[in-house]
């Protein structure tokens, strides 16, 4: 039905006749001359409709926003002056032979090109969101994005080879989504977390390299970078080592930087083990643009009077200082607002010290109401390890060890970012490597895995396990990008047992192994090779690329933060026959109301 995109028109076609077929994105009436502005995905194009043909004019003046429209016309060249260098399409114009309106529409709910819309009405009317030239263009970038992580696989010798969304249920992590089986009554899948425990058996099968993008669930709380359904870039190999993986793979997103937005991220890598980035930025996947870094001043105010430094520090808390340079400059109010700020993360308050002259170790030269319970040396130590000069500022975390980096690490970033503290990089990547196997769950009161329990212990670790599981370190490793973790990974356990001691130190028993794992335990008796992988966020990815606010903005049909969706109603109500099929009954609460004076 079309000849051209209406972006493709361009100076190379002047004196052409094209055929172009769209929507109406805005029409314009200046004395007798009709101008539409004719889109589709590629774009606009300005097309003239001249009263010299009067029955194609006629139907012109009825068009209205959002018909969709054939147009056959001549390409000429704008009169000068009015070239627009902002389009592809700016130079030219078509002077319409023949118009024709494919389908009329209704009035939209908003206009496309209006501003501060709600995400509600977006997302209702996301049909029409998804017309939005920014969203259009979101999406090109997602295909692309993924057209690279393609491409580039295939290259490598990768295979992509799907696994099923109807699994047996793990519950490791994240609840999982569950769905009834009709066939067998009362047992339910699961949908799947991640391809995990199918990636590693395809390893086992010897197919060497797999590589999927593929839908994840995770049936979690959300936020901007969460969603109940995901996307994952889902990675597995055999027979390489933790740093020949991670070198692979730190060549693969530099080629699809390159190639997606023609940006050259740097080479190699800077690499930082998870202990080192928690004690300097309070993250395990900070912002390195931000210039700002904590420091640990734990066993400076071990015993100082002031409670709520010496409390922490003697009872294996953490007390941290972050520095400003010349943030003595902040206002009181300002002061108490990144106080409120830093509570969103737990913590009570945020002490703070204005260097006023940073000679002088005293209420004179120092202006805080803590400096008085703090004795000289500890406030030598302080100004010394931060380097403070005169006009700075020191914040303090003082609280558990997570408390501490979470409210510091976030306070770090947002500082940064609104005060000027960054080195002007618009891309920093990052791999965080030597995670722990381990972390201690003190509401169960038990270990669990910090990454998942396939991963791998570093070597001469494997010991820990069952001695000091919180020293125990993990072949692990994330990729951070602008404070964004991209994606995550690790080398596996290939030998069944060490994956059982894993399971041991995780408190899960041999029958409870069986249960949920012996599918693949068994496999890993059968000459499991070494291997290992990693998953990237295809969401995150393409949103940071976007600069979009949210992974809503980079995917088709979004859930809200509430985990529904409102263009088609989802979740809903389903009828008492599909329930009875499933053999699945509702409890519902029933209410009944007692009369004042009856039992």
């Amino acid at each position: 039905m079309r000849t051209h995109y209406c972006g493709e028109v361009n100076a190379s076609h002047v004196d052409q006749i094209v055929t172009l077929c769209g929507w109406n994105h805005r029409r314009r009436d200046h004395g007798g001359v009709i101008f539409i502005d004719l889109r589709d995905r590629e774009g606009l194009a300005q097309i003239v409709c001249d009263p010299d043909r009067p029955e194609m004019f006629r139907i012109a003046e009825d068009v209205r926003n959002e018909f969709v429209l054939k147009v056959t016309g001549k390409v000429r060249r704008r009169p000068a002056g009015t070239e627009n260098p902002n389009l592809a399409s700016g130079e030219i114009e078509i002077l319409c032979h023949e118009l024709e309106v494919l389908n009329p529409a209704v009035t939209p709910p908003f206009q496309l090109d209006e501003e501060n819309l709600s995400e509600n009405v977006r997302l209702t009317h996301r049909v029409i969101d998804l017309r939005r030239p920014q969203m259009q263009k979101n999406l090109m970038l997602r295909y692309k994005v993924a057209m690279a992580f393609r491409r580039f696989l295939d290259e490598k010798g990768f295979i992509d080879i799907e696994t099923p969304m109807l699994t047996k249920s793990t519950p490791e992590g994240a609840r999982d989504y569950l769905v009834p089986s009709r066939v067998h009554p009362g047992q339910f899948f699961a949908l799947p977390q991640s391809p995990q425990l199918f990636k590693q058996l395809l390893m086992v099968a010897g197919f060497d390299r797999y590589y999927q993008i593929t839908k994840c669930f995770r049936d979690e709380d959300l936020r901007a970078d969460r969603q109940p359904e995901f996307t994952q870039v889902d990675i597995e190999t055999s027979f390489l080592t933790e740093e020949q993986i991670t070198a692979l793979m730190e060549e693969m997103i530099r080629s699809v930087f390159k190639t997606a937005l023609s940006v050259e991220l740097p080479n190699p890598f800077p690499r930082i083990s998870y202990s080192d980035a928690m004690s300097r930025y309070g993250s395990d996947k900070p912002d390195l643009r931000v210039t700002l870094e904590l420091t640990e001043v734990t066993d400076a105010v071990a015993d100082v009077a002031f409670k709520v430094f010496s409390g922490p520090a003697t009872s294996g808390g953490r007390v941290a200082a972050l520095r400003v340079p010349g943030g003595a400059s902040l206002t009181r109010g300002e002061i108490d607002g990144y106080t409120e700020f830093v509570k969103i993360y737990g913590a009570r308050g945020l002490a703070y010290i204005k260097v006023n002259d940073a000679s002088k170790l005293n209420e004179e030269g120092l202006q805080s109401p803590i400096v008085k319970n703090l004795h000289e040396a500890a406030l030598k130590t302080i100004v010394e390890r931060t380097g403070a000069q005169s006009g700075d500022l020191i914040f303090f975390g003082a609280d558990k060890t997570k408390i501490v980096n979470d409210a510091l690490g976030a306070l770090r970033t947002k500082l940064g970012h609104e005060k000027g503290y960054v080195d002007g990089s618009a891309w920093r990547p990052l791999w965080v490597v030597d995670f722990p196997m381990f972390e201690y769950d003190e509401e169960n009161q038990r270990w669990s895995a910090c990454h998942h329990p396939f991963t791998s212990p570093k070597d001469g670790h494997e010991a820990l396990m069952a001695t000091d599981p919180g020293k125990c370190l993990a072949k692990a490793y994330d990729l951070a990008l602008n404070g964004w973790e991209m994606g995550g990974g690790s080398v596996r356990i290939h030998r069944a047992e060490v994956q059982e001691r894993v399971f041991q130190a995780l408190g899960i028993g041999p029958e409870e192994q069986q249960t949920k794992f012996g599918f693949l335990l068994d496999a890993l008796k059968y000459g499991a090779p070494p291997h290992g992988g990693l998953a990237f966020g295809l969401d995150r990815i393409v949103t940071m690329m976007a600069g979009a606010e949210s992974i809503r903005d980079v995917i088709a049909f979004p859930k809200t933060q509430r985990a529904q969706c409102l263009l088609t109603d989802a979740p809903s109500d389903v009828d008492e026959k599909q329930l009875r099929e499933l053999h699945i009954r509702l409890r519902q609460k029933v209410e009944t109301q007692v009369e004042v004076g009856k039992s």
